[in-house]
């Protein structure tokens, strides 16, 4: 049971990157910013990435001047940590 439980974690964490990776894609071709589909992107992205660029823009080394927005790399990585805690209590607790 446990291991079905860890799959599906994995398929969330594998659905999540891939959305964020989709969404990076998007900024870069701004007439395809209409429909459905990329206004869902946008909404379930938008939670995750908007307090990462909070923190950047209140760190010396970030603010509004910025002109590359780092904070999806920042989101993958946090994502990634996320899924290796979760993965590694729930082997644990097997």
């Amino acid at each position: 049971m446990t291991l079905i439980i860890i799959d599906a974690v994995r398929w969330l964490f594998n659905i999540l990157y891939v959305m964020l990776l989709i969404r990076v894609v998007l900024t870069w071709m701004p007439m395809v910013r209409t429909g459905r589909v990329v206004a869902f992107i946008f909404a379930f992205t938008e939670p995750m990435l908007a307090p990462v660029r909070m923190l950047i823009d209140r760190s010396p080394l970030g603010g509004p001047g910025m002109m590359l927005d780092f904070s999806p790399i920042i989101t993958f990585f946090l994502l990634r940590l996320g899924q290796s805690f979760l993965v590694s209590v729930l082997q644990s607790v097997a």
